[in-house]
């Protein structure tokens, strides 16, 4: 009795204590996420669920069935729960209804003496107000799943309390240790059995942290209604400090849909659509990306002294190499055309000479220097690196000898040649500064002044050709994307259009007559594609725009990122006065049509894209 009762009495104390309190977790709110501006894009409202304890209920599938009466609960959801049951400890309460309305829980709470064992919750859910502008740049929270059960390990007790959510995509996974916070405790007396006789002590939860986002909602959410239809993508980068304004993938999705779990129904419409809606085609999206990539051709032969700005070469159509005819967009050629020529006209022939004067290797550096086959540094799921392929490349992805038809291939954007719209966005937003521009999702909190990038390397001279052969795509009379021009002073844009094959022109095919691009199958059409920046005199920001099997870059491509430029440069819906006179009357009436598909300046409320 003496060792019991003095000797060893502190360690039977404890043991007692053991058995006689159990601390609980209490979930912490998760941060919001804010946009800029500091509107909010991810927040928490209060919402009920209706929760059950097994040792308290007795017989459970008997409770359950009587609370199919009152609960929208299908057999099947039913039969998950009593599965759970089984792993679970006895007085662990179980989730059986989310998101209910008030008038729900006042039929069960009427009920609750034919209800034993049946709890009622207040909790916060996660609300993403905006729906789908945000769905793949935000991402969503979901159920906790098996697998991350097993990721996170015994000690993270939170994941196993009823209805909490986790990110599964994108920023809200990326950030997920941030934006969940820190647990509170509670503790209580039970009893032997596990029962809570009563409460002890409780320490408050730490809200998780609030994330700032560089994204403009307005911008973004401009920018999803003007895809509209579309399988397309859209990135507006500012070109002097790197901040993502917007970075859009179309179609998109309600995040809302997937926070209580979503029905087969529902995922099933969105993973068999051929418009991919679930994919984030901004950086998972990798294409040919077609000429858009001939600035990087025209740095590196300006850079390596392989040509001059007045030299001029020949494009009578096609040229041939090693045998091999390979043809220019325009059958009947260009003529003789310098560089900014070149640029200007999208001369296929002469970039054909420039890729055998520079090499694969020199085109491969300049790529790399304006960040084709790197993947940025964002907290985005599933992003691609694309491909700036080599001669080490193909031999150890292939195990083949680099081809001059390779080279060939390369400097138009074709071939083995891969990039995201995120890619083609840093690359205009680099050769417009001239600087190695870093994207950025996350808003810095200091109010110091960004330091500068490092500079590039590429001297003023080449930079200024080729912004000048950018400036005549859109403005001049024998550009590709004139259609597209800025009539405004001080806003115009410059940029370089772009078309990426999806299957190959047979002999036959261009012998009989190639068909135009509306005349195809949907997925046999080309890619459009456009990059630009603007304004030309002192450039704010660079734009890509991808339009999958959109047809020609001129056509789909460079009207979109015309308009995503003015609206970014007008703070709004752009003037009718913005665009040529002959062109007001039909964009008069897109305009319209979009004012009443996207938010007023003034409201930071949700939007629906009907």
């Amino acid at each position: 009795m003496r060792q019991m009762q003095i000797r060893d009495a502190e360690q039977y104390r404890l043991l007692a204590e053991e058995n006689r309190i159990s601390v609980q977790p209490i979930s912490p709110a998760r941060g919001r996420i804010l946009d800029r501006f500091g509107d909010v894009l991810a927040a928490n409202r209060p919402t009920y669920q209706v929760s059950i304890v097994r040792e308290r209920a007795g017989d459970l599938a008997l409770i359950l069935r009587r609370l199919q009466f009152i609960l929208p609960i299908t057999d099947d959801e039913i039969a998950e729960i009593l599965k759970t049951s089984e792993k679970t400890s006895a007085f662990v309460p179980l989730t059986v209804a989310e998101d209910i309305t008030w008038e729900t829980l006042s039929r069960v709470a009427v009920n609750a003496p034919a209800l034993p064992g049946v709890n009622l919750d207040t909790v916060l859910q996660r609300t993403y107000p905006f729906g789908p502008d945000f769905a793949h740049t935000i991402g969503y929270v979901g159920r906790v799943s098996a697998n991350d059960l097993e990721e996170a390990g015994t000690e993270d007790t939170l994941l196993s309390l009823p209805g909490f959510k986790i990110g599964k995509i994108s920023i809200e996974k990326a950030f997920e240790n941030e934006l969940r916070g820190v647990q509170g405790t509670l503790a209580v007396e039970v009893n032997a059995t596990g029962r809570i006789l009563r409460d002890l002590e409780r320490t408050a939860p730490t809200t998780g942290e609030e994330l700032h986002l560089t994204l403009d909602h307005h911008l973004q959410n401009f920018a999803l209604a003007r895809l509209g239809d579309q399988s397309a993508a859209a990135v507006v980068i500012d070109v002097r400090s790197g901040d993502i304004l917007a970075s859009v993938s179309a179609p998109s999705f309600d995040p809302n849909l997937f926070v209580n779990g979503i029905s087969s129904r529902d995922y099933g419409a969105l993973r068999d659509s051929e418009y991919r809606p679930l994919a984030d085609k901004t950086v998972q999206g990798a294409y040919p990306p077609g000429s858009t990539v001939k600035m990087a051709l025209a740095l590196a032969a300006l850079e390596a002294g392989s040509v001059t700005p007045e030299e001029t070469v020949s494009c009578p159509g096609f040229v041939e190499i090693a045998g091999r005819k390979f043809h220019c967009w325009k059958k009947g050629g260009h003529g003789r055309v310098n560089l900014q020529g070149a640029l200007r006209e999208s001369c296929d022939v002469f970039f054909y000479e420039m890729a055998q004067r520079v090499g694969i290797e020199g085109l491969n550096a300049m790529n790399a220097r304006l960040g084709l086959g790197q993947r940025p540094d964002l907290p985005f799921s599933g992003m691609s690196a694309g491909v700036n392929p080599s001669r080490a490349w193909k031999q150890e992805k292939q195990g083949n000898e680099w081809l001059i038809g390779d080279t060939i291939n390369t400097s138009i954007g074709q071939g083995f040649v891969l990039a995201t719209p995120m890619q083609l966005a840093i690359m205009a937003a680099r050769i417009a500064s001239g600087r190695a521009i870093v994207p950025r999702i996350l808003k810095p909190q200091a109010d110091d002044a960004d330091p500068l990038a490092d500079s590039l390397g590429i001297s003023t001279a080449s930079l200024a050709l080729v912004h000048q052969g950018m400036f005549e795509v859109v403005n001049s009379d024998r550009g590709t994307a004139k259609a597209s021009r800025i009539v405004t002073e001080g806003q115009f844009m410059a940029g370089k259009t772009g078309s990426s094959q999806v299957f190959s022109i047979t002999a036959a095919e261009r012998a009989d007559g190639v068909r135009t691009q509306a005349e195809l199958p949907w997925k046999r059409r080309d890619h459009a594609l456009f990059t630009a920046f603007a304004p030309f005199d002192k450039p704010e920001i660079a734009v890509s725009v991808l339009v999958e099997h959109g047809g020609g870059g001129s056509t789909a491509a460079a009207p979109i990122a015309r308009d995503l430029v003015l609206f970014y440069l007008n703070k709004g819906l752009p003037p009718i006065d913005a665009y040529p006179a002959d062109q007001r009357g039909r964009i008069g009436t897109e305009l319209q049509r979009l004012s009443s598909l996207i938010l007023p300046p003034d409201n930071s409320g949700p939007v629906s894209h009907a």
